[in-house]
């Protein structure tokens, strides 16, 4: 821990130089450090410039944790502060990874961003979550994106040894379907990027599709993908069932609470079932609609030794089944048997923590009766006229939500991703 500097969480107010002077003397007097916290504080503009004058000696520096470091700070603040930061971070070559949670970058104060996220070649590893953006000041960081994967090949030429940009986190920030063709451009310009999460973005199922297909359908060493809370509908669920065998890396798929519906359940079993995404561990599914046929689609990829023989969780909550589904059932027993069994070929997964192994609490779950089955066409059709009208209703909530304002409630999942990957060596 001694090349790790920390103020983390201390609630300090630092406005003027003479405010940092008090608690910065251990990073100043150290020459090796690697690792920094500066979250849960709030820093002004004169403060951050006398912060920015020691960072840019630490050359050692690989991680920086800015999160929540502007609260109450006024708008006009937030652009000097923030730009002072990454104006002396760029010059810090083996930084790695930056973590900007839970700031309020809208347009008016995004602009800071792009020198260093479209010039600073050694980053692998971005969270910009819960920040407001919205879809033009997304658009813009998912344009820097796109000019920084330029800027790692110009320096791959020059006979530099570059890494990819391996992690991307920007959820909770109001994208929408409007930044959606910047994105495209920022996944097919980094197509090593083997994290995305891009939850409760307000994306719907035009948008989400074109991410999927054109953008990163390109990154086939994608390893997470979670885009939970967001609108698939079973336009966008077939998309994603056509571009699954792109990903065999894929370990983590979240599309909980996306509205896959009873179509886009199906669509998702009868993909995973053809084994080509052998390596997942985790299928995140709650809150989609998905009904009894969707599940047993589901759960025979499952029980399938050759489609997912390394499943260990899925996340079934808030559907529209039953509990007692002889499926459900199986597949319980099915993973309890692969924790037992083979819990030690997981060494990165802790055998007690009962939300990595095993099915969710199915509590939520509305058991609609299954007598009216598929048996004609008639009945088909107008099962597709219901599911389109709750659909419908759905998308008219999503509307109604994305004028809501962004919620300032931290995520704990990603702060611990970002925290696991700063300890992560350059390479």
């Amino acid at each position: 821990m001694a090349n790790v500097f920390s103020l983390k969480g201390r609630a300090l107010k630092l406005n003027t130089a003479a405010d940092l002077e008090a608690h910065i003397q251990p990073l100043r007097d150290n020459p090796d450090i690697e690792e920094i916290h500066l979250e849960g504080n709030t820093i002004g503009v004169e403060a951050s410039a006398a912060l920015a004058k020691i960072l840019e000696t630490k050359h050692n520096l690989r991680y920086a944790n800015l999160a929540d470091i502007f609260t109450g700070r006024l708008l006009a603040e937030i652009p000097q502060a923030l730009d002072s930061l990454l104006t002396a971070l760029l010059k810090c070559e083996r930084l790695h990874t930056i973590n900007l949670n839970d700031n309020a970058f809208g347009l008016n104060t995004v602009e800071p961003l792009r020198p260093f996220l479209s010039q600073h070649v050694p980053l692998q590893h971005l969270y910009l979550n819960n920040n407001g953006l919205g879809p033009a000041a997304g658009t813009l960081v998912a344009e820097s994106l796109a000019q920084l994967a330029e800027k790692k090949e110009q320096a791959r030429k020059a006979g530099k040894d570059v890494p990819h940009l391996e992690t991307v986190v920007c959820g909770r920030n109001r994208l929408e379907t409007g930044s959606m063709a910047a994105w495209v451009k920022a996944y097919t310009a980094n197509r090593h990027v083997k994290t995305v999460k891009m939850v409760q973005n307000g994306i719907r199922q035009e948008g989400i599709a074109m991410l999927l297909q054109h953008g990163l359908s390109a990154c086939q060493e994608l390893r997470v993908l979670d885009l939970q809370d967001n609108t698939f509908t079973s336009f966008a669920s077939k998309t994603l069932a056509t571009i699954l065998p792109r990903w065999p890396a894929l370990i983590d798929l979240g599309v909980g609470d996306c509205l896959l519906g009873a179509r886009g359940g199906r669509h998702l079993g009868e993909a995973l079932a053809q084994g080509n995404n052998t390596k997942i561990e985790v299928l995140r599914l709650q809150y989609n609609e998905i009904d009894s046929t969707g599940v047993k689609a589901i759960c025979d990829a499952a029980l399938s030794s050759k489609a997912m023989p390394r499943l260990r969780r899925v996340e079934f909550n808030g559907n529209k089944f039953s509990e007692e589904d002889p499926n459900i059932e199986k597949v319980r027993e099915m993973l309890a048997g692969r924790k037992e069994s083979a819990g030690e070929e997981y060494p990165e997964v802790n055998e007690d923590d009962e939300e990595a192994w095993g099915l969710d609490e199915l509590d939520e779950l509305d058991d609609e009766d299954e007598d009216d089955e598929e048996e004609d066409g008639g009945e088909d059709a107008q099962e597709e006229d219901e599911l389109d009208g709750k659909e419908e209703k759905v998308l008219k909530e999503a509307d109604e939500t994305e004028s809501e304002p962004v919620s300032q409630k931290k995520d704990p999942d990603v702060d611990e991703l970002a925290d696991a990957l700063g300890k992560t060596e350059l390479k």
